[in-house]
């Protein structure tokens, strides 16, 4: 038995069988971090020690037939921008190289209700600014189908870790396509869920209106088993919102015939992969085939969308950063003899190249003269481009396109054009500005063997919906035994 092969749902089974054991399960998958890692990168932090002992005392429970909790035994991956008591929290960057917190994020708490065991905190762009996982400050991510590609940003160390098998499952955080975006380059399944869906209390701000975590697992079944657990009301966070709970399961498998299908022709425009449009239009058709209509639709704003993101996230990242000035917590700048220039200072040596330019276009765009000129016609073109959406889901019960622009990239091909960065969000930024539930799922193979992702776009508070679309799919194609080659390989 290939452990690493395993999924959450085949995991979680066989523990409540007692075919394995907890400790089994934990220290055969840091055998395999410990083996394949180093040329990953996927993981800043390891919890070996505490991860054993976890394992240890539920060995015991499990002796006892005391294994309560829906992920009993299952261990999981965490991205670093969550915070987690007492582990090591980086947000990959030098500004918190050393914090360990006194609480959980609500995630944390509710996965670790559910008895599932933290294996260490994934890789990721320095404060989730990043396409490519190439702007942590401490090692870059590689893609598991292909080492000399990047696995995608901000959430790619997540995403690499579940890809290569060594966790089943993983939370990241998608603020433009940070969840989404790394799950098609991994060829991965990734959920960004309606905004207010699952509690950001505990998730370190980047842009608060945009930010939500979501799952991401190599199967669709995980990943609505993931979000049943994380989601829910939260009276410690504001934004969390008074949604009935859900179970995502119930109805996954149910017939497509006679749903509505909108797919957005700027999805298949200018600038799309020839590759990747062939992969999606063989994926319409295969929900023509399961008996769901599919109708060409127009979202004339999407075009505005790269710019109206980056004027409103920089400028929700400048304030939300400017908690770090070195006075409380985090990185703190030696040999400053005025309370200027230690905040200067220690922003200057403390935040990376790529968050110091979202901090100060943020500024500039908030600031007196420019903010009715950027900010607020920001705000009201995602207003335009939310009612674009309501519209079409008036006659539609989804919205389906490519993912990503290509598939993977090689590292270092990109990294010095931000504006081309920048534009490799167009697809994935609607969902975050509209705050709707989207899921990236596999659709195809590019010329180098790099997977492609379909994007299923749902209306707000409707993953059910998406869910159903995706698990229907997924019957019909899916890269799950050319995962297993990848891992393999790997090992």
């Amino acid at each position: 038995m290939n452990i690493y092969e395993l999924t959450v749902e085949e995991l979680y089974e066989k523990i409540a069988q007692k075919e394995l054991k907890p400790s089994e399960v934990v220290g055969a998958l840091f055998e395999d971090i410990e083996k394949i890692d180093d040329t990953l990168g996927s993981f800043l932090f390891i919890n070996k020690e505490n991860a054993l002992k976890q394992a240890k005392e539920l060995d015991e429970l499990q002796a006892q037939d005391k294994m309560d909790g829906a992920l009993f035994g299952v261990p999981m991956g965490i991205k670093d921008n969550i915070i987690t008591k007492d582990v090591l929290t980086t947000c990959a960057s030098r500004m918190l190289e050393d914090f360990h917190p006194i609480y959980d994020a609500t995630v944390m708490e509710k996965l670790n209700g559910a008895s599932s065991v933290l294996m260490g905190k994934n890789n990721m762009d320095e404060f989730a600014m990043g396409g490519s996982n190439e702007t942590s400050y401490f090692k870059n991510v590689r893609n598991p189908w292909d080492t000399d590609a990047v696995p995608g940003g901000s959430s790619g160390g997540s995403a690499a870790a579940v890809a290569a098998g060594l966790v089943p499952y993983s939370l990241g955080s998608d603020t433009g396509g940070s969840v989404r975006q790394p799950s098609a380059f991994c060829g991965v399944v990734g959920m960004k869920p309606t905004y207010g869906r699952v509690s950001r209390y505990g998730l370190v701000a980047f842009a608060s209106s945009l930010d939500q975590i979501g799952p991401i697992t190599r199967n669709v079944r995980d990943n609505a088993k993931i979000l049943n657990i994380i989601s829910g009301t939260n009276h410690r966070d504001a934004t969390s919102m008074p949604n009935v709970d859900q179970d995502f399961l119930e109805g996954i498998d149910a017939d497509l015939s006679g749903k509505k299908i909108a797919v957005p022709e700027e999805f298949l425009g200018e600038g799309i992969d020839q590759e990747v449009t062939d992969a999606v239009e063989k994926a319409i058709k295969t929900f023509e085939e399961m008996g769901a209509t599919v109708d060409r639709v127009s979202f004339p704003h999407i075009k505005y969308v790269v710019s109206a993101y980056y004027l409103i996230a920089s400028s929700e990242a400048s304030s939300n950063l400017a908690r770090f000035d070195g006075i409380r917590y985090g990185y703190r700048a030696e040999g400053t003899e005025t309370l200027e220039e230690l905040y200067r200072k220690t922003r200057a040596e403390g935040f990376g190249e790529e968050v110091k330019r979202r901090i100060l276009l943020g500024t500039f765009v908030l600031s007196a003269g420019h903010y009715d000129q950027y900010y607020i016609r920001a705000q009201k073109l995602r207003s335009k481009l939310e009612a674009d959406m309501l519209k079409t889901f008036e006659d539609y019960d989804l919205v389906i396109g490519p993912t990503t622009t290509s598939a993977a990239y090689d590292i270092g091909e990109k990294i010095d054009d931000k504006l081309r960065m920048y534009k490799e969000d167009i697809l994935t930024i609607p969902a975050n500005l509209t705050g709707m539930p989207s899921i990236s799922i596999p659709c195809g193979l590019s010329e180098k063997k790099r997977p492609i992702g379909l994007q299923i776009i749902g209306n707000h508070f409707e993953e059910s919906k998406v869910y159903n679309a995706a698990y229907k799919f997924e019957e019909k194609y899916n890269l799950h035994e050319e995962l297993k080659e990848v891992q393999k390989e790997l090992r």
